[in-house]
């Protein structure tokens, strides 16, 4: 396998700004899952399910029943990325509290994180600095070290490259911080707060996730063995997503992925054998395009991706995928276009707001196929 690396200074070149979807539409307020499914009375696979591909007609299912839609010798690629508890709260050197989202952890140790307001309330907090120390609990340490991607920015930046500190100035071990003292990212359309364990999905293997590979959360056992049973081939990928309060109408962060060789070779097994291969998630896709050539195959890789599927770069490998419904202008519906097709994703879009889906994180879920 082949490795990158990335750091922040490594990554200097500032990210093209993508052109928009044509899927456009305005999301109602009562649209937005505001809590878990099971806080609603429903299955984690009792979800709605919306299946869309080249005809003109599209169906209405529940998840459970996603097997009806697959054929035996298709190939699902999982993200096997588990979620951390990637909030926490702390106070600026004046007083003031903040929210420090931590995105994603560099190869120096660093990390990307983003300053906001407590309670998550609007955008990122508008005067944070380089050179600005911010208390965590337990006396540990977060120095802002440059604005990323651009160091050059002093001031205002959406998003830090960070030193996280021990109370003796010793390197902290973050991941393992935030176990003690963080918990799940959320933002403003949910209610309450929820454990950790609503944030993992049934693939969850390896912590690294800012925010939850949320297109598998409606997979359960049952639905896997019963996919297996039926002929249904399952591979892993991994993605560790940042995070995502930067999508709209800005390019995705860099993010650390594998697609392992056994992975590569399945995917040119059901090529080759007439099968399809469908992504669960923007992540997979994003991994799994990351390693793919131009005439489809796909090679074991890994390292950072700055992939952004669009009009410009289709995608070569997947023939569809099962993602949650995503907000107005979002880069992801960039890929799910790239994917599935603009008629398809903008025809399921308009079906979803008819019928009155669920949007995000722990809403519906949907199978886009391309033509």
């Amino acid at each position: 396998m082949k490795t990158h690396s990335l750091t922040s200074s490594a990554h200097a070149a500032l990210p093209v700004v993508p052109p928009r979807p044509a899927t456009r539409f305005t999301l109602p307020d009562d649209l937005n899952a505001d809590a878990p499914p099971e806080a609603r009375g429903v299955a984690r696979d009792g979800v709605r399910l919306l299946v869309a591909d080249g005809r003109d007609a599209v169906e209405h299912s529940a998840f459970h029943h996603l097997g009806a839609y697959l054929r035996a010798g298709d190939l699902l690629v999982v993200n096997t990325s588990a979620t951390l508890p990637a909030a926490v709260d702390a106070i600026r050197t004046d007083g003031r509290g903040v929210l420090v989202h931590f995105s994603t952890a560099l190869d120096d140790g660093r990390w990307i994180a983003e300053l906001r307001p407590p309670g998550n309330e609007g955008g990122p907090v508008p005067d944070g600095r380089t050179g600005e120390e911010v208390a965590l609990p337990d006396g540990t340490v977060l120095t802002v070290d440059e604005a990323f991607p651009d160091p050059a920015v002093r001031e205002g930046s959406r998003l830090w490259t960070v030193r996280v500190t021990t109370p003796a100035g010793a390197p902290e071990d973050v991941p393992a911080y935030l176990h003690r003292h963080g918990r799940p990212i959320t933002y403003g359309y949910l209610r309450g707060r929820w454990p950790l364990t609503h944030y993992q999905t049934v693939f969850s293997h390896e912590p690294g996730s800012a925010e939850m590979p949320s297109a598998a959360r409606p997979f359960t056992t049952d639905v896997v063995l019963g996919l297996i049973a039926s002929g249904v081939v399952i591979a892993p990928v991994t993605l560790h997503t940042g995070v995502s309060s930067l999508e709209s109408g800005e390019a995705p962060l860099p993010e650390r992925y594998r697609v392992p060789e056994q992975t590569a070779r399945l995917a040119a097994l059901t090529r080759a054998n007439g099968g399809r291969v469908i992504a669960v998630g923007t992540t997979a896709t994003r991994a799994l395009e990351s390693a793919a050539l131009p005439d489809g195959t796909v090679v074991a890789h890994e390292g950072w991706t700055d992939l952004v599927l669009g009009p410009d770069r289709p995608a070569y490998a997947v023939d569809g995928l099962i993602t949650g419904l995503h907000a107005p202008e979002a880069s992801h519906l960039l890929l799910l276009e790239a994917v599935a097709g603009p008629e398809v994703v903008g025809r399921a879009y308009q079906a979803a707001l008819e019928q009155g889906y669920l949007w995000h994180e722990f809403g519906d879920s949907s199978l886009l196929l391309r033509a």
